[in-house]
């Protein structure tokens, strides 16, 4: 189905529980394409058992907010633990286990999955999917066969790429990235993800990686977190024909949660914010006496008690806003979500961690949108794209 145009609202019936937001959202499968939530599990051993006092997310919000599925981002940051090599796959590989183990030591809340099939039994027992996928592809370490060792330990995703460029692929966060497409090792990494059944992932990639992956990959492509760069002029973000491109793939937009990549404006005031307050990062992170991991920490924690006060607030309107330009693109079926919870310092005000989730089907239905395309934007369409790429 493409809908080329916005839904028209059908008025709910008097006293219908059917009609009911929050029994609509109860009733889909809420799949999240990305979290850094699994740096938290590693770094300061965070029980997810427990409501947490801050940061995004833990088990007893996830249930407060509908969630049935998880997709943990395992990244590691090359300045940190490097590029590729033992450190880098050390890295990755401590937080595969770190989900793992998430899934072992709390078995009535948690289970691990890698299909889609495993999300439905899953969720059909009344319990969450922790899932897994590469956000850059540092820790393939430039070895084809390591692709296929990450998809043994279940990982199910992997963008080239995050912020700093590979030798084999750009990235949209530097220099280097901006003329960089794959050379022939990065199309052999596509075509390898391909044959495993391992989503391909623009989010993060140059505009030449992107054009170099929609014309290699024989599988749906997808953007686990991105937004529209018509509506919010970010080089993170995908134009219209990028959007375009991925859905001919088959692929789906999961649009992110954070307020950089939705509000136009909103990242040249936090740029000019951060250039007041770098003395005062500067200096937590000298405070901190742990490594590199707990120094970022440190400086996070002041940028997101800073964004708080001083930028201003967006709400998960903004976030629909662009989940209606790619459906009225491309399509319902296009159109999913991906929130970088615990992976930004600033969310949105009435979406700030994961127990709000039923706002976001509130301003999709509140828009005119039927529960089936709710359906489908909170998770029908990654479940369609994990079963076409895993054939």
């Amino acid at each position: 189905m493409n809908n080329t145009s916005a839904p028209t609202p059908s008025a709910p019936a008097a006293n219908d529980k059917s009609n009911d937001p929050l029994a609509i959202h109860q009733r889909a499968i809420v799949i999240d394409m990305h979290a850094d939530t699994t740096q938290r599990l590693l770094d300061e051993n965070a029980d997810l058992a427990q409501r947490l006092k801050d940061g995004h997310f833990d088990s007893v919000r996830a249930r407060e907010g509908g969630l049935d599925a998880q997709f943990f981002s395992i990244w590691v940051e090359p300045e940190l633990f490097g590029g590729g090599g033992p450190q880098a796959m050390k890295r990755a590989d401590d937080q595969i286990a770190a989900v793992h183990e998430l899934a072992e030591k709390h078995p009535e809340t948690w289970q691990f999955a890698t299909t889609a099939s495993d999300i439905r039994r899953i969720v059909a027992a009344g319990k969450l999917a922790a899932l897994t996928g590469l956000e850059g592809g540092y820790a393939i370490d430039e070895k084809l066969e390591n692709i296929e060792r990450y998809y043994k330990l279940g990982v199910r995703y992997m963008s080239p790429a995050w912020s700093v460029s590979t030798s084999w692929a750009g990235s949209s966060g530097d220099a280097v990235g901006a003329k960089r497409g794959l050379n022939d090792f990065g199309k052999q990494v596509v075509r390898e993800m391909n044959r495993l059944g391992m989503m391909v992932d623009v989010s993060h990639v140059s505009d030449p990686t992107f054009w170099d992956i929609v014309n290699t990959s024989t599988k749906p492509v997808i953007a686990t977190h991105s937004g529209c760069r018509a509506l919010a002029n970010v080089p993170r973000n995908l134009t219209d024909d990028m959007i375009k491109a991925l859905a001919k793939t088959g692929g789906v937009v999961n649009v992110i949660f954070y307020p950089e990549h939705l509000e136009p404006g909103w990242n040249e005031k936090k740029k000019k914010l951060d250039a007041e307050i770098a003395p005062r990062v500067q200096r937590a992170s000298e405070e901190e006496k742990g490594d590199g991991a707990h120094k970022k920490m440190a400086r996070d924690a002041v940028r997101r008690e800073e964004y708080a006060k001083l930028l201003p607030p967006v709400t998960v309107s903004r976030l629909v806003d662009h989940i209606d330009h790619v459906v009225k693109l491309v399509g319902i079926d296009h159109a999913g979500i991906g929130s970088d919870f615990d992976g930004v310092q600033s969310t949105l005000s009435d979406l700030a961690d994961v127990s709000q989730l039923p706002n976001l089907t509130r301003e999709l239905l509140r828009r005119g949108y039927s529960e089936s395309d709710v359906d489908k934007i909170l998770g029908g369409n990654m479940l369609r794209v994990m079963e076409e790429v895993q054939k």
